[in-house]
């Protein structure tokens, strides 16, 4: 058995595409595009990678993009006025600060400074509140694409058991509750759970978010489970060519022989982040309009 691969390059190439019909449609009823400011604090290689991309796929979509550059040494104070600024400004309907930051910068305060109804990236405990309780919020982007993922490959998930290993506040929690909100029953495991691979076996879904190359081997996995692999991991190349690749936290080429789908990495869950993100800005632009969400951005 070999299991079919969830292209998730494919399934954010069409959201982008439904992202963009949604933003040209708010163009012409508001006048404006709707705006998309990223807040990049250091000169992390990486985070500047993230950064860019984000910015060009905002301007791809039709929207406005403002990216917003402090130095590595910007204090917490200095942070936290240009997420205010930002708040106010009309022109920008979400906000994300791109991390992590500096030591120097709590975190926790810069996410909760941002306006909630900008919180493109669903971090703020009021979107997080909102999720909790079944109520309209801007939802964290990488769990919301997975359930998009899932959604696409089983329609319906009810009933289904799913199991999420990690409990992060960005990807764990938030993948639970809307696995809930989908009359899934749902298992939450993370590194103190006894006898993660019992529970692994269980998973009719399994999304695996933990951070841990290659932690879960296929021999874990129920035949047939549709896997969703967060992880994204650079390890050394075991051929010893001195070079390192990407990798989740599944051992795919093990998973790949007994699940019934899986996300490749890269190439799975990644683009759907990204993708998310876009339709979260126009989201949020309607909602700050008056407008209400645009019925094919809904999940």
């Amino acid at each position: 058995m070999s299991a079919d691969l969830i292209d998730g390059k494919a399934h954010a190439a069409a959201l982008r595409a439904q992202v963009a019909a949604a933003g040209a449609r708010f163009n012409a009823e508001r006048g404006r595009p709707a705006g998309l400011a990223v807040v990049l604090v250091g000169e992390d290689a990486a985070s500047r990678v993230y950064v860019a991309s984000k910015a060009r796929a905002t301007l791809e979509a039709g929207m406005q993009s403002f990216t917003h550059r402090l130095p590595a040494g910007a204090t917490q104070e200095e942070v936290l006025e240009l997420v205010v600024r930002l708040n106010a400004d009309e022109a920008v309907d979400g906000i994300l600060v791109q991390l992590p930051l500096p030591p120097q910068i709590d975190e926790t305060a810069v996410i909760c400074a941002i306006d909630p109804d900008k919180d493109v990236d669903g971090f703020h405990v009021n979107n997080a509140g909102r999720l909790a309780v079944g109520q309209d919020g801007l939802v964290p982007c990488t769990p919301l694409g997975c359930l998009m993922l899932l959604r696409a490959r089983h329609g319906s998930l009810a009933g289904l058991r799913a199991v999420v290993v990690g409990r992060s506040n960005i990807v764990g929690k938030p993948m639970a509750r809307l696995l809930l909100a989908q009359d899934c029953t749902v298992t939450m495991a993370h590194s103190r759970t006894r006898d993660l691979q019992a529970v692994v076996r269980e998973a009719d879904i399994l999304v695996a978010a933990i951070g841990r190359p290659l932690a879960i081997p296929g021999a874990w996995i129920k035949p047939g489970a549709t896997v969703i692999d967060v992880g994204i991991n650079r390890i050394e190349d075991p051929a010893g060519s001195g070079k390192t690749r990407l990798v989740g936290d599944i051992d795919f080429d093990s998973a790949v022989q007994v699940a019934g789908a899986i996300t490749p990495v890269p190439g799975g869950v990644g683009p759907m982040t990204i993708a998310v993100l876009l339709r979260n800005t126009v989201v949020a632009a309607r909602r700050r309009a008056g407008l209400g969400a645009d019925a094919i951005l809904c999940p």
